[in-house]
Order: C-alpha cells, then sequence, then structure tokens
C-alpha cells in the first residue's frame, strides 16, 4: 500500500488505541501499523510515511493525554479529522492456569492504574504495581513471564496467550478515552452541525487578568469551551501555552471571530481543526450569535458607514 493507505497508531498490538482505530470504516481498507509511541506515530505522519494516525488524546479519569497535546502543539503542523470515543474497562489477564492467589506482580499503563486501584485494594491488596509502555505492552511482559498479570483490553488476551482472569474492572463507571485521527493540514471539510474546534494559543505577556482577556473572545461571542488546558512551553518556569476544544466550527462566525481576535492578542496561535463531534450532539448557540445575526450586523454597519443606518 502506498503510504497514504496506511494509519499508524500507539502500539503495540492489543491496545484501546488499535481497537478505537479498527472502529473506523476506513480502517477496513488500511494498513495499520503500530508505533512505540505517540510521537512516533505522528512524525510518520509529518515525514509522509503515513496517511494519519491515531493517538489518545483525553481521557474522562485522567484529563488530557499531556504527551499528545505537547506534540501537536510544536514540530511541523498537523490537524485533526475526527475523534472517536472508546468506553474502556480492563481485564486482568494472566498466564494460563494462573489462580488470582498467584498474581503478585502485576502491570500496566499508567493512567489503567488510576482506574483500577480501589479493585486492586480489594482483590490484590498486596500485589506489586510497575508501569509498561502501554497496556498492551504490559501484557506482552506477563507473557514473557516478567509479571504475573496485567491490566489491559480484554481483546488483548488472544494476541498474547494470555487468558482474563477478571473482566469488566474499572473504578470509574463510563470511563471513556477520547482518540483523535491526525493528518496533514488540507481544506476544511463542510460543517455537520455538530462540530468541534481544537487549537492552541500562548500569551503574549504575563499580567493580571491575561488569560481571561482571551477567553472573553469566546464568551463574548457564545463559543463554549468544552475543554481547556495549561501545558508548559519549555521556556522555563511561569511559561504556559494553552490547549483548548470549543463548540462549533471554524465557519460558524462566532468560532471564526473568536479565533481572530486570540490572534490579534496573543503571540501565537495553531489551529488543530474543526471536525465532527463523536458524540453527534449539537452546537448550542445562544442568541445573537448565528450566522445570521452576524450577517445583519456586518450589513447594519456597512449602510452607517454609507448614511443609511
Amino acid at each position: 500500500m502506498s503510504p497514504a493507505s496506511r494509519y499508524t497508531y500507539l502500539g503495540p498490538e492489543g491496545t484501546f488505541t488499535e481497537a478505537a482505530l479498527r472502529s473506523l470504516p476506513e480502517a477496513a481498507t488500511r494498513e495499520l501499523v503500530p508505533m512505540v509511541s505517540v510521537a512516533a506515530a505522528l512524525d510518520a505522519v509529518r515525514g509522509g510515511d503515513a496517511g494519519g494516525a491515531l493517538v489518545p488524546i483525553e481521557n474522562s479519569v485522567e484529563g488530557g493525554i499531556t504527551a499528545t497535546l505537547d506534540e501537536l502543539a510544536v514540530g511541523e503542523p498537523l490537524m485533526i479529522y475526527r475523534e472517536v470515543l472508546l468506553p474502556i474497562a480492563f481485564a486482568l489477564l494472566v498466564r494460563p492456569g494462573t489462580a488470582l492467589g498467584d498474581v503478585k506482580t502485576v502491570t500496566g499503563h499508567p493512567a489503567a492504574q488510576v482506574q483500577v486501584r480501589k479493585w486492586m485494594a480489594e482483590h490484590l491488596p498486596d500485589a506489586l504495581w510497575e508501569s509498561a509502555a502501554s497496556n498492551a505492552d504490559g501484557a506482552r511482559l506477563v507473557q514473557e513471564g516478567r509479571f504475573d498479570g496485567a491490566f489491559a483490553g480484554e481483546f488483548a488476551a488472544p494476541t498474547y496467550g494470555l487468558e482474563p482472569l477478571a473482566t469488566d474492572i474499572h473504578d470509574a463507571q463510563n470511563a471513556t478515552t477520547r482518540f483523535v485521527l491526525v493528518g496533514r493540514p488540507a481544506r476544511l471539510a463542510a460543517p455537520t452541525g455538530a462540530d468541534k474546534t481544537s487549537a492552541v494559543f500562548w500569551l503574549r505577556d504575563d499580567h493580571p487578568g491575561a488569560l481571561l482577556e482571551l477567553l472573553q473572545e469566546f464568551a463574548i461571542r457564545g463559543v463554549n469551551l468544552m475543554r481547556i488546558e495549561s501545558r508548559p512551553t519549555g521556556e522555563g518556569l511561569g511559561r504556559y501555552c494553552f490547549s483548548v476544544d470549543a463548540e462549533g466550527h471554524l465557519t460558524d462566525r462566532r468560532v471564526g471571530e473568536a479565533l481572530m481576535g486570540l490572534r490579534r492578542r496573543c503571540l501565537n496561535v495553531r489551529f488543530l481543526g474543526s471536525y465532527p463531534r463523536a458524540d453527534e450532539v449539537a452546537a448550542r448557540v445562544a442568541r445573537g450569535t448565528t450566522d445570521e445575526e452576524f450577517t445583519n450586523a456586518a450589513d447594519w454597519l456597512n449602510r452607517a458607514l454609507d448614511g443609511r443606518a
């Protein structure tokens, strides 16, 4: 297959990221290539070795996935084209013949530990935890005999010759991870009416109310922010950029003008894309912020300039 028909993802095989990718209809016609890290998956797209990459960006328990947020904020620009929401429940995977009393050491991705620690306290109070690069990598380590059990997706068991000793493990009900399909920048698809816009912006200078001033660019135009997170820029303590998801599409006047307002005020703004919401929830548009009302206001201003207001 050509590079354009290749999708990379955070591997190895058997990760939740792979499960999310395989839920996309187009995955059936793509070559799916696991990568060792989020950075490697995205760099394959930047380098032209893949047409897209699916990576985790947000978890309902832990919040933003910092590796993804940071990678999207630096380097050659990339664009988000769609998102996938995947309910997360873990299974305790063990080698065949292992009983619960035999499990003395366990592993998994650090994010998994947060979601299973109450279950462990009840069922494996004396087991020692050591983190792995991913949940699937933890399953591989169990296969190799380095740990007694791994917390991973139940679907990973056949890949690594393991058995699920316990299933549907999750301390938080309705735990969900959000994944994004990322590619090289291109012309935006048409809005659907249920869209999300992502961006990163950097403060021009630090002063009282600086962030509030920028958030008002969204508020006064009736744009709902669905997520905002600060990330250090690496330029010293107290230096941050802000990653946001806003309700709506860049072609919506309220969203476009809000980002133009940021561009005027900020040191830099990186547009990360407008794409359909996975939950298909239509945007809430406040009175006075519809495209028609923006157009009517602009027409009124033109008439005023011509002496016809």
